[in-house]
């Protein structure tokens, strides 16, 4: 007989779910049969596959011991570097700031360096992180950056966090802007760009038209020129949908491609301004809830904003003078 209590990270969850990640050694046709035999119960009562989870529950297991073994395992995390660059961090959020040419996630290429094996890292560490005590639940991450571009990521510490913010992304109830440096002069000082975009998973880029298919997705770009250099301009963007590339794909759809930008640029431009990558960089968030935010409540109305942003120097530094008025 084996008697588990569950924690905060393992609640909401349904109960074959949270065995089968908990208890890779047990079958699912033997869960299933405990479930229906009371052999598994649920505060002492008989419970369901569908039944959900709560802090405090007592689970009681009367199987045999060999499908609670758990190998022991070795956290590949730990072979990733802990250092970070954090902006901000509570007993429940961590702001990083991620420069470019590091992944979040892994990936087919994954050589165990990355954003979330970073966070898990540190956060292991500091003793805020103990997998063998954890069931379900690693900080995770709550917004994603493509590799090359740098900027503000959240992760979240604990489960409930996770949720509440995932949900505020999908309410889009957060402001994401973006610094860039784009080729040439935009047609106007302030625009919002509206178009289609079709993703092409083999390719890993996107496609911009002007009239929908039953393959593309809405998209709307907001900008504003903050200054220009010689045939570059400074621009604060900000998404007002949230789609893979978009900032990248839908100016150069235009005419404006980003500089050191090689999947959606051109080469001779790339040359000539000698960027590594594209000039892009989330520097700014704002939280603005407008539900409820739960144990996260005393965030809202806060902004958090970078401040080292690899090209801005460089930019600063080309020929002609900024114009009168810029912000930065």
């Amino acid at each position: 007989m084996k008697q588990v209590t569950i924690g905060p990270n393992d609640a909401g969850q349904r109960l074959d779910k949270y065995l089968t990640k908990t208890y890779p050694n047990l079958p699912q046709a033997m869960m299933y049969k405990s479930i229906r035999k009371k052999d598994i119960k649920c505060n002492g009562k008989r419970c369901e596959i569908s039944t959900r989870l709560n802090v405090g529950d007592v689970l009681t297991m009367y199987l045999k011991d060999e499908f609670f073994q758990q190998s022991p395992k070795e956290y590949d995390f730990l072979k990733a570097p802990s250092k970070l660059n954090i902006l901000y961090e509570d007993e429940n959020l961590m702001l990083l700031d991620k420069k470019p040419g590091l992944i979040v996630h892994p990936d087919e290429h994954y050589h165990f360096d990355s954003l979330i094996a970073r966070v898990q890292h540190y956060l292991y560490g500091k003793g805020e992180f103990q997998p063998e005590n954890e069931a379900s639940f690693a900080p995770a991450l709550i917004n994603r950056i493509d590799r090359n571009t740098g900027g503000i990521v959240m992760a979240a510490k604990n489960a409930e966090t996770l949720r509440i913010m995932n949900e505020k992304v999908k309410q889009r109830e957060l402001t994401k802007l973006y610094l860039c440096i784009v080729h040439g002069h935009m047609p106007k000082r302030a625009e919002t760009l509206e178009g289609f975009l079709e993703k092409n998973e083999k390719q890993n880029r996107v496609y911009i038209s002007h009239k929908p298919t039953k393959d593309t997705k809405s998209i709307r770009t907001r900008y504003r020129v903050l200054a220009e250099r010689g045939r570059y301009s400074l621009l604060e963007v900000e998404l007002l949908t949230g789609r893979t590339h978009q900032i990248r794909a839908h100016l150069a759809s235009i005419g404006h491609p980003l500089a050191g930008d090689g999947k959606y640029g051109t080469n001779a431009i790339n040359k000539e301004c000698g960027f590594k990558y594209q000039a892009l960089y989330s520097y700014k968030l704002r939280f603005n809830f407008t539900t409820p935010a739960g144990i996260l409540e005393y965030l809202n109305g806060r902004t958090f904003e970078t401040k080292e942003i690899w090209f801005l120097k460089d930019f600063y530094q080309w020929p002609e003078l900024a114009p009168q008025g810029t912000i930065l």
